[in-house]
């Protein structure tokens, strides 16, 4: 009963957001600002934000991570920290655009886990995004459990283990929505301990999160660079409406 209660609530959260799901651009509609949103960047500095900034820069007022096989190369996963504060519950869009071998993702309720040589490591719940959108719209735990919702399922988890509550479409048929190397919008809805992930409008991973010891109720954002091969990553548009917990 409590797995159907908190799916109920659930799948009534992401019904009453549907209606809103931009395409990529370059400012805040009039609806989003009715709705409360409030741009993350300025488009113009990362004064907001810390990380190694041989991987982070800002280009044409987009946030661009770039990594290459000579000093931009990584060894481990690093990321661009928003500094300020954010709203426990809310609503987050970006846009974003990958490049075919690049991967990375959007840490949020997440915690700093610095290691030697990596004062920018990030450790909590991630929205995935790839160049190949083999991982695009999972719910991905960085060093926090790993993977625990991917694409086309909604999930809950308790105690020392995940439970998928349903597969309600195939993976297959969600990344048809999404561009690749072309702009996507992501929007990341996480309302007390339930996460509903979107991309470009279509639900991609929902997680109920009913692990009272390790579950988070805040944190800090960030956007990961991944280790491995040369990529670039750019994000735009990032922005971020409170929504009162029921």
């Amino acid at each position: 009963m409590k797995t159907a209660k908190f799916l109920c609530a659930g799948l009534l959260l992401w019904g009453t957001l549907l209606l809103s799901a931009p395409a990529a651009r370059a400012a805040l509609t009039d609806q989003e600002k009715r709705e409360g949103f409030h741009p993350l960047f300025d488009t113009k500095d990362l004064s907001d934000w810390e990380g190694d900034m041989r991987i982070w820069s800002v280009e044409n007022g987009v946030i661009v991570g770039q990594t290459d096989n000579d000093g931009r190369r990584l060894s481990s996963n690093t990321f661009l920290i928003f500094k300020r504060e954010v709203p426990n519950d809310f609503v987050l869009r970006f846009d974003y655009r990958i490049s075919r071998d690049g991967n990375s993702g959007m840490q949020y309720r997440s915690f700093r886990t610095p290691e030697e040589g990596n004062p920018y490591r990030m450790s909590g719940y991630q929205a995935d995004f790839d160049g190949h959108a083999d991982y695009s719209g999972m719910i991905y735990g960085e060093n926090f459990r790993w993977s625990i919702a991917e694409r086309g399922y909604i999930n809950r988890i308790e105690p020392g283990r995940v439970i998928t509550t349903l597969l309600y479409t195939d993976s297959e048929m969600l990344k048809e929505a999404i561009n690749i190397e072309d702009w996507n919008t992501y929007e990341i809805i996480a309302v007390g301990y339930t996460f509903i992930q979107r991309i470009n409008g279509q639900m991609m991973s929902m997680l109920i999160d009913d692990d009272p010891e390790n579950r988070r109720d805040g944190g800090l954002l960030a956007i990961q660079a991944h280790a491995g091969p040369p990529m670039k990553v750019e994000i735009n548009n990032i922005r971020i409406k409170e929504v009162k917990r029921p």
